[in-house]
């Protein structure tokens, strides 16, 4: 951008300033010579409305006379004039502007819908600015709008989470925020069918170029869900609004065996526009690790050593389809219903060799444990929105509703053979088939008002409900140590019904002061937690033979006031200071609480805690923003403590050599950390990314009498680079590194992770070509540390081995790749952005 555009875009820009103080100042005007003139600005080829765009009105009599103002997130605009002649000028920035000279307003004029074209000679450098990720910082979120980034490529939406600054993506599938898992997922504002009802490993089945931007919202205002300690990620996906028929189709295959195909498709026209996203995918997923544990003299077993080695091969296959049409009733309301569906059919395959040394006699028992798991998975999800804008000002009510079905089916078949028994040890072997069924239901109801006072202040109002009933029913034979036969285990067997019940109001005010915004909020919500184990045992039975207190019909409910803050200041035209506080919930979900222990392993089990309450936490968050022509800068500082707070613990049942990992409310947990972001494009051929997030946690409590007062200080960096190379070739880098920290029972040391990409546009820049290569240096694994009364151990656990290869081309059709690409619209998913 050349210098005279920049100077007369800061004039511009400063003049609106001058008028909203003036128009603050003296508060709405009550001359009934007033008239107002108001239109919709939007992009004449993408049809998308342009937010920020610069309305300039100048009375042509005294050219002294300026007013003016932006349009709002829907490209609209509503000025108030005095009776006159006036030139009305509307820019955008890098568009070419339009005016409409010596129009007479004696009434209200209504512009109608104002199209506007990019300027040819702008065309490049806004290429090359939105094919880097992008922030942008809202009084309670920053956004990241997704650039072209190569190394997701054919990949998936958690491995597009993990190029996103303050989130990271563990081995495991499992989503931080800050390094803090209580995350919440949302996609497009609400809980969804396509996030796994919480599961984030199902993020794993679904495209990463589905992705228009993540929301990281680390302090939430109160029109959303409460839950979530860490905070929200809300995951946008892509709608195209272009006229016609569009659309995408992408390709990719690679080693380990994986390939899929992707369609995007898109028909819109004035009255409606139908979309889907419909794609199949197929990949072999390698993993594995160990477990070494030494158990100390004074334990009840009389191993010293056992070593588990653990490979896992996983075949999945997998369907998503998302079809939906949006209906414009009028220009002021719309109805848009889709309907989500996943089907999956996955096999694991888990081969688990122990030995088991005996204390001073070395090696005394060689065996393996093979575990086959066959599971077929199908969600739909249905869904009605409604949106009526009463007027060109921000007025408006939305109202959804949604359902949402999972049913999943496990077939699980154990086995178990002596390899070698030097030690003559009297070991039982037992075959064991598990059925395994879950059906979850799951209804929100959901309306928000929007009502705006004035330009700069605006009023919020809602209700949601949550209502969700997950049955899962487990069914275990094992054989019979006579017959051989297998036989129905009445113990473990069982049934679990679990409901969770989220009713929330919320209301919220937001004005702006100068250069000092604020937005405040206050929700209500009350959960109910509600259980029923069905089980041969009694309560007393169960407590013996898991080793806690187990209720198997429990019903409880818990009522929260939940207040936010959230403040901006303005120091320049692109420098902010925000600062944020919330309250949040961490509601216990249904595997953390089902007593009843997995069977993966004969000496490590997870065992849920049906005793766990909610946590509660009070965070605090200050930060900073400052853009230069190439640099942005982001930064924060922040405070949270967390009472009740859930930690894993690991001990070692009584009388056995098994480990068991079980879930517990302790005291409380203390986090505080600084993150700092970096997005600098020093030339039209380099983009470069990177951002640091220290942190530290102090955790202080008891359970069974142990103290586990730990603190830990850890932290992660990431570094992206965009090289634009001859010939239309792109190459990027990605690398991220986890620091080593302190657990609650242990260590856990750091890891490094790279990833590269290469990619090329061909056929008239209407394809690109795509190669990259995950976890270079295969060194993405889990290595930890565990030290107990009884015992301590060594793991290591790696969810995909080795390193990734794969192949991707995508084709578009119907589309413009270079105005596609420019697009930096904020559609308006969220009701009620101030």
């Amino acid at each position: 951008m050349t210098n005279k555009r920049i100077f007369f875009l800061g004039l511009i820009i400063s003049l609106f300033n001058i008028f909203l103080f003036q128009s603050f100042a003296q508060g709405p005007s009550a001359d009934p010579r007033q008239f107002t003139i108001t239109g919709k600005v939007i992009d004449n080829e993408l049809e998308v409305p342009l937010e920020y765009a610069t309305i300039s009105i100048v009375n042509v009599s005294d050219p002294k006379d300026l007013t003016g103002g932006v349009t709002n997130a829907n490209g609209e605009f509503s000025i108030d004039v005095k009776k006159g002649t006036y030139n009305i000028i509307v820019e955008f920035i890098s568009y070419e502007s339009k005016t409409y000279n010596n129009r007479v307003i004696d009434s209200d004029l209504d512009l109608g819908t104002i199209k506007l074209g990019l300027g040819s000679e702008n065309l490049d450098e806004v290429v090359v600015r939105a094919e880097t990720t992008q922030v942008d910082v809202r009084l309670d979120k920053k956004i990241y709008n997704i650039g072209k980034d190569l190394t997701t490529a054919g990949g998936t939406v958690s491995d597009a989470l993990n190029n996103v600054p303050s989130v990271t993506v563990d081995i495991d599938g499992g989503i931080s925020l800050r390094g803090n898992e209580n995350v919440r997922i949302l996609i497009n504002g609400k809980p969804s069918a396509m996030a796994g009802f919480g599961d984030t490993n199902v993020l794993n089945q679904l495209p990463a170029d589905a992705i228009e931007r993540v929301e990281v919202i680390t302090s939430p205002s109160a029109r959303y869900d409460a839950e979530g300690t860490a905070g929200i990620l809300n995951i946008i996906l892509r709608q195209k609004e272009t006229l016609g028929f569009n659309g995408s189709l992408n390709l990719n295959a690679g080693t380990p065996a994986n390939a899929g195909v992707t369609a995007n498709l898109n028909y819109r026209t004035e009255n409606f526009n139908l979309f889907t996203t419909t794609g199949v995918r197929y990949f072999d997923a390698p993993g594995g690790g160990y477990f070494d544990t030494r158990y100390f003299e004074d334990s009840e077993t009389n191993y010293s050593r056992i070593y588990e080695d653990r490979d896992i091969e996983r075949l999945n296959r997998n369907f998503n389809s998302n079809f939906g049409m949006e209906y414009f009733i009028n220009q002021k309301s719309s109805i848009t219903g889709s309907i989500f569906y996943r089907g999956g059919e996955d096999v694991d395959i888990t081969t688990n060799n122990s030995d088991y040394f005996m204390r001073d006699e070395g090696l005394a028992l060689e065996t393996t444990r093979r575990e086959r798991q066959s599971e077929n998975d199908k969600s739909w999800q249905f869904s009605l929105n409604y949106i009526n804008n009463f007027n060109n000002e921000g007025h408006k009510l939305t109202a959804d509703f949604q359902y949402e079905n999972d049913s999943e089916t496990q077939f699980t078949t154990i086995g178990e053979n002596i390899l070698s028994n030097p030690g003559e040890i009297d070991f039982a072997l037992r075959d064991e088939n598990i059925n395994t069924t879950e059906d979850q239901k799951e209804y929100l109801l959901q309306a928000d008002y929007v009502l705006p006072f004035n330009e700069d202040s605006q009023f919020e109002a809602g209700y949601r409900g949550n209502f969700e009933n997950e049955i899962t029913n487990y069914t275990l034979f094992q054989e019979d140590e006579q017959t051989g036969e297998l036989v129905f285990n009445d113990t473990l067997s069982n049934n679990f019904d679990y409901t969770e019940n989220v009713n929330a109001l919320y209301t919220q005010y937001g004005t702006k002061l100068g250069n000092l915004s604020f937005l405040l909020g206050l929700r209500l919500e009350n959960t109910q937690l509600k259980g029923k184990i069905e089980s041969e045992l009694s309560d007393d039975e169960l407590e013996e033979a898991f080793g806690i207190p187990i209720d198997t019909d429990f019903d409880n409910n818990y009522l929260g006031l939940f207040p936010t803050v959230n403040l901006i200041y303005e120091i320049a035209e692109e420098e902010n200071i925000t600062l944020g506080y919330n309250r949040r919930i961490n509601r216990p979900r249904g595997w953390f609480i089902n007593p009843f222990p997995s069977r993966s392993s004969t000496n490590n089990v997870f065992q849920g805690n049906p005793n766990l309450r909610p946590a509660f936490s009070n965070a605090f968050d200050l930060g900073y923003l400052k853009r230069w022509e190439k640099l942005t800068l982001t930064s924060s500082v922040y405070y949270q403590h967390e009472t009740d707070s859930f930690e894993r613990i690991e001990d070692n049942i009584a009388g056995t050599n098994v480990v068991r990992t079980i879930p517990v409310n302790l005291s409380s947990n203390d986090r505080t950390g600084a993150e700092l972001g970096i997005l600098y494009n020093p030339a039209d051929w380099l983009r470069l990314n990177s951002s640091f997030n220290f942190f530290k946690f102090k955790t202080e409590g008891e359970y069974n009498g142990r103290n586990y007062d730990a603190e830990n200080t850890s932290w992660f960096a990431r570094f992206s680079s965009k090289v634009s190379l001859p010939a239309k070739i792109d190459w990027q880098t990605n690398a991220f590194y986890r620091g080593a920290s302190e657990e609650v029972q242990g260590t856990r040391d750091g890891f490094l992770s790279i990833d590269l990409a290469f990619s090329k546009d061909i056929f008239n820049d209407n394809a690109t070509l795509s190669l990259n290569v995950r976890d270079l240096l295969n060194s993405r694994k889990r290595q930890s540390y565990t030290i107990t009364d009884t015992y301590e151990r060594e793991s290591e656990f790696q969810w995909r081995q080795g390193q990734n290869f794969t192949v991707s081309l995508i084709y578009r059709f119907n589309q413009q790749k270079r105005r596609q690409e420019r697009r930096g619209s904020e559609d308006d998913f969220e009701e009620g952005e101030f």
